[in-house]
């Protein structure tokens, strides 16, 4: 190695402590010129530019030390803190998948502590930031819309694939998770279904309880023990502090259940129901007339055991 190459380095660091870059690149330039094969005369250099914002310049100049240590043989780490300057200053252009890139390639040579940390963070924030850029409110409602088409077809798989997309999209949106508890209801995934509901509790407190409770009751017919079922019927009855009365009166302004009403069958239905108890039964068989019962359950026009 070259005392004299060593001695402009040395030069070359104290003016870099001075922030005299100018001074800094002449000396070693001068180091390189004498010795070109140590790596870290460039990756002193590629420091120089990264400090005066040159970032293309400090790529350049790692790619060079990187290039110089594999011929060298040098010392991993040193190979490792171009890769990571690299990475920092891709960073700093703001191309972070590029960044992440090299500062994966550096842990590759060094597992450095401190660039476990940062290349961690960088993942989380370049996965939020993903996420992010994914949300579309209207997207979400296109994927609801047809979610709700094939949910009326009684096709649940594919109902529930465009649900999932429209919760992808507009995550905050309580609604979407009160229609996809229904679509996991049908698909007998009652856990899940319990989920959503909580989900969408969380998301909006007011939502549409009795849709909530109607998930929980369900899930308690197939499984009567179930604890999580029960508390949730619980939290809603506690949670719903509008006036009964009230809420009926909302439910029967509802043009779906004023329709429902005057609808010649199925008042004569409902007649039979309150005189026969038993002939509900019957009547749930019928999945259009079981539809409609369930929205004036919903509504408290009934009650259904």
């Amino acid at each position: 190695m070259s005392e004299a190459a060593i001695a402009e380095k040395d030069l070359g660091n104290a003016a870099y402590k001075q922030k005299d870059f100018e001074t800094a690149h002449v000396h070693y330039d001068k180091a390189i010129e004498l010795d070109a094969s140590n790596i870290t005369f460039y990756n002193n250099k590629a420091a120089v530019y990264f400090e005066e914002k040159k970032y293309d310049e400090c790529i350049t100049f790692c790619e060079k030390a990187i290039e110089v240590g594999r011929e060298t043989r040098a010392d991993y780490k040193l190979i490792a803190k171009a890769m990571s300057r690299a990475g920092n200053a891709f960073q700093k252009k703001e191309d972070l998948h590029t960044a992440l890139k090299w500062f994966q390639r550096s842990l590759s040579e060094y597992r450095d502590p401190e660039l476990v940390k940062k290349t961690k963070e960088l993942e989380k924030n370049l996965k939020e930031a993903e996420r992010l850029a994914y949300i579309n409110p209207e997207i979400a409602q296109e994927e609801k819309n047809q979610g709700n088409e094939y949910f009326k077809k009684g096709d649940y798989p594919t109902a529930m694939k465009h649900y999932n997309e429209a919760v992808k999209r507009d995550p905050e949106n309580a609604i979407l998770y009160s229609n996809r508890a229904a679509c996991l209801t049908k698909l007998m995934e009652f856990q899940r279904a319990l989920e959503d509901c909580e989900t969408c509790i969380r998301r909006d407190p007011k939502f549409e309880w009795s849709k909530a409770q109607r998930a929980y009751e369900d899930a308690l017919q197939v499984d009567p023990h179930n604890e999580e079922a029960r508390e949730g019927v619980r939290t809603c009855l506690r949670s719903n502090d509008e006036d009964p009365e009230k809420a009926k009166e909302h439910s029967l302004a509802d043009p779906e259940v004023q329709e429902i009403l005057r609808d010649p069958g199925m008042r004569m239905i409902l007649e039979q129901m309150s005189n026969d108890p038993g002939a509900v039964r019957e009547h749930l068989k019928n999945p259009e007339i079981f539809s409609k019962l369930m929205k004036l359950r919903d509504a408290g026009v009934i009650q259904m055991r």
